[in-house]
């Protein structure tokens, strides 16, 4: 029997609100830790669950974050109690500071390597969404919730989420 396409999905921006958390990033003194000691406060995003929802039904979902490993114990416990696809979780190591981008494409190029087909890829992030094209991986630009400023330094210049 032939594994299901791999359904992609991002968590911040997707299908965690992450808003009430930014002022934790902003400006000069970023405290990383409060910013990710709230993951367990996070909105659900609905429109975010109800495309996991779909996807759920006839692909395999593996969650691909910029969140580093560390929070993995919050992520999950959201994940489960918002009552989301069950999937793989992958994250980021650490003490990686790669953009997004960038450690995403090296994330998922692992499951490609093993055999894995990519059926879409749903993120919010421009930068990733362009990578997962240039990739030839289907991709679902997630614009439902407004992007921010800070969200997008911190995936992209600063490697943190």
């Amino acid at each position: 029997m032939t594994a299901r396409p791999l359904a992609v999905i991002d968590l911040d921006g997707v299908v965690a609100d992450v808003r009430h958390r930014l002022h934790h990033i902003e400006g000069g003194d970023r405290d990383w830790a409060s910013f990710f000691a709230g993951i367990p406060d996070d909105p659900l995003l609905a429109e975010g669950a109800a495309v996991a929802e779909r996807l759920a039904a006839d692909h395999d979902v593996l969650y691909l974050t910029g969140r580093p490993e560390r929070s993995r114990a919050d992520t999950e416990q959201w994940l489960a109690r918002h009552g989301l696809p069950r999937g793989e979780l992958v994250m980021r190591r650490d003490r990686d500071r790669r953009p997004a981008r960038v450690t995403k494409i090296a994330l998922l190029d692992r499951f490609v390597a093993a055999g894995r087909v990519v059926g879409v890829v749903v993120d919010d992030d421009p930068k990733v969404c362009a990578a997962m094209r240039n990739r030839g991986w289907p991709v679902l630009v997630a614009d439902w919730m407004a992007r921010s400023d800070t969200l997008d330094q911190a995936q992209e210049d600063l490697g943190a989420t």
